[in-house]
């Protein structure tokens, strides 16, 4: 007991002496100078703060239909080089199963430079190019071949910084787009978040400029519509096959289907899988 007693005096003399600032004032060296009390702009407080409810491997790990429908809610998360963070709000997926699907790009299980990622483990983004022109992105699920496309985003973050990449990459005269216009289709996603070739095979779980973290407004199974892709009209069967989900009543989705949405309306939802 002396001896215990011994030591706290010594730790409270060392207090007493001490030429370093108390613990508040070690905290306000983190914080702006004008009072606000978030944290500068270290790598290490952002991140941490960034990812703590991010997506992790275990939730990409699913079939690819019900990984289309996980998606709806989610949020896309996109760091820019100068660290500006965009975040957008999934609200429209298609999926594409590979093997026996004719409008998928691994249909038969064919395995190209192109497609590889789509063979890669779940979490894995596929990014192809159309028209030699525009961006698509893909989240690679379970199955042979199977991977979900990202279709539109309510955006949340970030949105002047999406127009300028959405306004750098338009020709012609170049108005404002407004909030809804901004992700409403798979290319101006890409667009508006600076996703190109680069990105393709990157790993949503261990990339540090693009993610995904739990949304906390997740739709019920009646606020999702299931309907047809979106140009896959040449695919026979495939075309008629309920693989595009997305929430009913958000204005930010890129193409509506009022006759599904009318037969939800009357009651002849369904759950389609």
């Amino acid at each position: 007991m002396p001896r215990k007693r011994k030591l706290l005096a010594q730790l409270s003399a060392l207090h007493s002496n001490s030429s370093l600032p108390p613990f508040d004032a070690l905290e306000n060296l983190n914080t702006t100078p004008g009072g606000d009390s978030s944290p500068k702009s270290s790598k290490y407080f952002v991140r941490e703060k960034t990812n703590s409810c991010q997506l992790e491997a275990d939730f990409f790990n699913q079939p690819c239909i019900s990984l289309a429908k996980s998606f709806l809610g989610q949020i896309l998360v996109r760091k820019l080089p100068d660290g500006r963070e965009l975040w957008g709000r999934i609200v429209e997926t298609e999926a594409y199963l590979g093997g026996e699907d004719e409008a998928s790009h691994s249909r038969g299980g064919k395995q190209t430079q192109r497609n590889a990622a789509m063979f890669m483990k779940p979490g894995t983004l596929y990014v192809y190019q159309i028209y030699g022109i525009y961006f698509c992105v893909n989240v690679s699920s379970q199955g042979e071949g199977a991977a979900v496309l990202l279709r539109s985003l309510e955006p949340l973050q970030g949105l002047e910084a999406m127009r300028e990449l959405r306004s750098a990459s338009r020709k012609g005269p170049r108005r404002p787009l407004k909030d809804w216009q901004l992700c409403n289709g798979p290319s101006r996603l890409c667009q508006a978040l600076g996703i190109d070739k680069a990105f393709d095979q990157r790993d949503l779980t261990q990339d540090a400029a693009i993610w995904m973290v739990a949304g906390h407004d997740l739709p019920g199974e009646e606020e999702v519509v299931a309907t047809t892709r979106i140009g896959v009209g040449s695919y026979g069967e495939w075309a008629q096959k309920p693989l595009r989900f997305y929430l009913r009543g958000n204005k930010f989705v890129s193409v509506v289907d009022k006759k599904r949405e009318r037969e939800m309306a009357a009651g002849g939802h369904s759950s389609c899988s």
